[in-house]
């Protein structure tokens, strides 16, 4: 593979292979990862035959070989040679014959050919082995294109040597054509390299080995590899944790902001969760393994970028169409250019001599045969199609990059045109909007709960993970005790907890904790706590109900507080014109008080949603011309993330793998949200900026090469700058 089409070539023909879930390649190294769906047997002939079939050669690695492509040293840049063969030799030829006016010499000539030969047998080799390749499997490329080229600039600068033909012998030009697309891809790896540092410092981050803790008390270091889940881990102040685990003994403080991108210190304690790659600040920790490898949350990050980095979005699918037109049709304008210029030498040269005065003065060969070949060269170098194919790919690896140090995980490419339609945003309530710990402001009849209702609430709602279930739990037992999880206890989702039992005056039956509109649902009569309800509820509080069988029992009164920041976050998204709603399982009272706080219009909040049908609402307003991105914690917005246009998860970093999300956000700051938005649409233009660049070059200078303006080494130069431009403008991401 010699550019990033190639790589991208290779990608393509891989993942075709049935069974294949990703494949990712590295361009510098030449390697291929790929990993296979769930269940498969996977299996390298059938890749090996793909890779084949796509005009290059492969072979599985060794397992030794094989223990992750990032346990390597990087490979070098395999330019590197060329530029040190090539360079010399042109800068030789460029002060023989531009300072000392060498070129017509016949000593000379002969010299320029043995200097020439070794550059273009060595570093045109690469390009003719990828062009062959793809010759026979009846396809073409960018080495199609540059083989062409400069085969055509030396050959006929050879013919003329032999011939004794008196005039100027393009030698050096065919070296520059070499030497200056080398260039280009030296130059296209060391800014992937730069754009991807961020991914490869996350793959670092974990250690290699671990301090394991023996059964006997003893300490042995150990590589991560022998680590299991359960064994026990000892962190040092200073250390870096390697895999994730929980707090058994000890206390301390952690940074974990190259997960969540949040700079202060996360205190841990016994029960506390470590996560790999996060550094232990100031004590001393004991911890139980609870996963290794890729298991890890680190690890489960690392994928999300790297299947980011990889994708393709639709407007690259269009790009990828009109290359593989581009090089037959390029090839066929070169052909017409030659034969214009061979045959009909008098009426090319009125063209060009007509336009000089509006262009600038260039240096047209004597004869037609020289003409015909220097402009077929010209030609064909000057459209390789290299920018086109970086346009996309090096914007989208700049823009991953920068948002993962920011704790911002992009799931694709799809994901940032999704974000460059969407003109509505809405938000899920509990969890998302608001922190995620609510408390009981209230109860009903009596603030203070009876010893034996005390014990029901908290054995109804101490086996359920709802943020609203946590806090009943927490404050009907403080201490924590509880008894067992009562017969037939289940939790349905939008709506409460349930289980069999008996009531204090002997009657059977279930007990029910839920929402207003579940309990009433199941018969039971509300009025009774109806002022207390109506009374919470006008201050934004959340009113859940006791009951047993039709028997209300007790009311309670919830209250979640904002996250900071909230309000400012809204505004900052109506300030871009943006349309923000709210959905909440909440009673409308209470989802009217926190849009108030938010300032959120009434028209734009849907309350009292059960889970299941927030992917309805979103439905609806995609139907009433929405395009819409909603915002949910994760814990049961699947349905909703899914049906939206753009999903964004504010999540923690174990939850880095869900699949229904587009965004991920690791940080609980909201100002992530707008800045997730800004940053994936300044990724977007910035794709859109490198397409046009790359598609004016090539509309350009075609025309200008063909008519005689551009030699073959100054359109080799027109080249190599046009990826430089692409390249050079996607990695401004990196500094947003």
């Amino acid at each position: 593979m010699t550019c990033s089409n190639c790589a991208r070539h290779v990608q393509e023909a891989l993942s075709a292979v049935p069974g294949v879930a990703s494949a990712r390649i590295t361009l510098e190294s030449g390697r291929a990862d790929v990993q296979f769906q769930t269940g498969h047997a996977g299996s390298a002939e059938p890749l090996i035959a793909a890779v084949q079939a796509a005009g290059y050669t492969a072979q599985a690695l060794l397992p030794s070989d094989a223990a992750g492509p990032d346990s390597a040293p990087p490979a070098a840049n395999p330019w590197h040679w060329a530029l040190w063969l090539g360079g010399p030799v042109l800068l030789i030829q460029m002060i023989a014959e531009w300072g000392l006016g060498l070129g017509m010499n016949r000593s000379y000539q002969f010299v320029a050919f043995l200097l020439s030969l070794p550059v273009q047998v060595w570093v045109g080799g690469r390009f003719y082995q990828g062009a062959w390749r793809q010759l026979r499997v009846g396809q073409s490329n960018m080495d199609t294109l540059v083989s062409l080229g400069s085969t055509a600039a030396f050959g006929f600068s050879v013919w003329g040597l032999v011939q004794g033909l008196h005039g100027h012998l393009y030698f050096m030009e065919a070296v520059g054509i070499l030497t200056l697309i080398s260039l280009g891809h030296w130059l296209e790896a060391r800014m992937s390299a730069r754009a991807g540092a961020s991914l490869q410092a996350l793959m670092r981050l974990a250690p290699e080995r671990a301090r394991r803790r023996e059964p006997d008390g003893s300490e042995q270091e150990v590589p991560i590899a022998e680590l299991q889940p359960g064994q026990q881990i000892v962190l040092r102040p200073g250390d870096r944790i390697p895999v994730d685990a929980e707090v058994t003994d000890g206390a301390s403080h952690v940074e974990e902001a190259m997960l969540t991108g949040e700079a202060v210190p996360v205190e841990k304690t016994p029960g506390s969760l470590l996560y790999a790659g996060t550094i232990n600040q100031s004590g001393r920790l004991v911890a139980a393994v609870r996963a290794t490898g890729t298991n890890t949350a680190l690890a489960h990050i690392i994928a999300a970028v790297e299947r980011a980095q990889t994708s393709r979005a639709q407007i690259q699918r269009l790009a990828d169409q009109v290359s593989s037109i581009f090089v037959p049709v390029v090839v066929a304008v070169a052909v017409l250019t030659a034969l214009f210029w061979a045959l009909d030498y008098e009426r090319a040269s009125a063209v060009h001599a007509q336009l000089r005065p509006w262009l600038w003065s260039a240096h047209l060969p004597e004869s037609p045969i020289a003409a015909a070949w220097v402009m077929f060269a010209s030609v064909l170098i000057v459209a390789c199609p290299c920018a086109m194919g970086l346009a996309t790919p090096a914007a989208l690896m700049a823009g991953v990059n920068a948002a993962a140090r920011r704790g911002i995980l992009i799931r694709d490419a799809l994901a940032l045109e999704k974000s460059g339609r969407v003109n509505t945003v809405i938000f899920d309530k509990t969890g998302t909007l608001t922190t995620g710990h609510p408390e009981v402001l209230g109860a009903w009849p009596e603030p203070a709960l009876s010893p034996s209702l005390a014990k029901l609430v908290s054995a109804l709602t101490r086996g359920s993970q709802h943020p609203l279930s946590r806090a009943l739990a927490t404050w009907a037992a403080p201490d924590g005790a509880s008894g067992p999880i009562p017969h037939g206890w289940r939790e349905l989702r939008g709506c409460g907890v349930e289980a069999r039992g008996t009531s204090e005056d002997g009657v059977t039956g279930l007990h029910r904790l839920g929402s207003v509109d579940w309990i009433r649902s199941q018969g039971v009569a509300l009025e009774g706590a109806a002022s207390f309800a109506s009374e919470w509820a006008s201050r934004g509080a959340s009113v859940l109900y006791l009951a047993h069988n039709q028997q209300l029992l007790g009311a309670f009164a919830l209250r979640d507080a904002l996250k900071p920041g909230a309000r400012d976050m809204v505004e900052r998204l109506r300030s871009r014109g943006l349309q923000v709603g709210l959905l909440s399982g909440d009673q409308p009272a209470a989802a009217l008080v926190l849009g108030n706080e938010l300032g959120i219009a009434p028209q734009e909040i849907a309350a009292g949603v059960r889970p299941e049908d927030k992917a309805n609402v979103i439905r609806q307003r995609q139907q009433l011309g929405g395009r819409v991105a909603f915002v949910g914690d994760g814990l049961n917005d699947g349905p909703a993330l899914a049906q939206a246009d753009l999903g964004i998860a504010v999540t923690r970093a174990t939850d880095v793998a869900r699949e229904a999300s587009d965004v991920l956000l690791l940080q609980g700051d909201l100002a992530a949200i707008p800045a997730a938005l800004d940053l994936a649409q300044a990724t977007l233009r910035v794709i859109h900026q490198n397409l046009f660049w790359a598609f004016f070059y090539n509309a350009a200078f075609i025309p200008l090469a063909a008519l005689g303006f551009l030699s073959p080494m100054l359109s080799a130069v027109a080249m190599a700058a046009s990826d430089l431009i692409v390249i050079g403008n996607a990695l401004r991401l990196g500094r947003r």
